[in-house]
């Protein structure tokens, strides 16, 4: 078992979240299970999964498999797209937990807003619901916009616990975090070095690193926890898995960090998938 310290932090609800952990998105299979049994060993505590990643039997089985407690751990899941209606959303939290053999989860969101469709609140209210019934712990959002939130809190009274998001050097959403920031509400990063190795392979982050004797990787996930955003890497060597969990034994400069934010692009969203207007399934 690894012995890196990962910090954690308080969130609007009274529990708390580690400041960096481990995104699950295909691994699926013994495959995945393998993976994640050697994350969870290497040190992470915190799985992000989803319904519709299909892979949530596998999460259940990696944990039973680790040798950690399952109290030590935090596990997320996702509300699909299809299934925003109250009775399906809380269907789903169910199916959930039996797909994955577990009693509760940590963390539950609700994946994609799909604004079109005018049933995220309906979802929300199935969050709460199964959060009161002992199913899950913390409640939140993926992929919401702060006038998304800002309806389910007019609604509901309820303020997300965390909000995840496409989060990188080239798209930094700062007013989107300044927006969580105000109303207590953390940031989660997915695809935190990107859905390629392009952040990575600036040069002057590669100096960066080589002042603090970190790659590049390290680095950007340095930048993502300074930020005060919780980055959710996925890799699936051990040795990569190593490499990005160990980031808190030093701390970028002011001025670095301002280089770093300077990549933030007008068009850094990839794939287009806005959700103002963009639908998952």
């Amino acid at each position: 078992m690894s012995d890196f310290f990962v910090p954690e932090l308080k969130m609007n609800d009274g529990n708390s979240i580690p400041a960096l952990g481990f995104g699950t998105y295909k691994l699926n299979g013994s495959a995945g299970v393998e993976t994640m049994v050697n994350a969870i060993r290497s040190g992470y505590r915190l799985l992000d999964s989803a319904f519709k990643y299909e892979n949530e039997g596998a999460v259940g089985e990696a944990i039973r498999r680790s040798g950690v407690a399952r109290e030590d751990l935090l596990v997320t899941s996702k509300v699909p797209g299809l299934r925003h209606r109250y009775n399906e959303a809380l269907y789903s939290v169910e199916e959930s937990l039996y797909r994955a053999g577990l009693d509760y989860y940590d963390f539950y969101l609700i994946h994609w807003p799909n604004p079109s469709q005018d049933l995220y609140v309906e979802a929300w209210q199935a969050l709460i619901e199964a959060r009161k019934r002992g199913l899950v712990r913390s409640i939140g959002c993926s992929n919401f916009l702060p006038e998304h939130m800002q309806r389910l809190m007019d609604e509901t009274g309820v303020v997300p616990a965390v909000n995840q998001v496409e989060l990188y050097p080239y798209f930094i959403q700062q007013e989107q975090r300044d927006w969580h920031e105000q109303h207590g509400i953390i940031t989660q990063s997915w695809s935190p070095l990107g859905r390629d190795s392009s952040a990575m392979q600036e040069a002057v982050i590669k100096a960066i690193g080589d002042k603090y004797e970190k790659s590049a990787a390290q680095v950007i996930l340095r930048w993502h926890v300074q930020l005060g955003a919780v980055p959710i890497p996925k890799a699936t060597s051990p040795a990569r898995q190593l490499e990005n969990i160990n980031i808190f034994d030093f701390e970028l400069s002011a001025d670095d960090m301002a280089t770093i934010s300077a990549f933030d692009r007008p068009d850094g969203r990839r794939k287009d998938q806005h959700p103002a207007y963009y639908e998952e399934y």
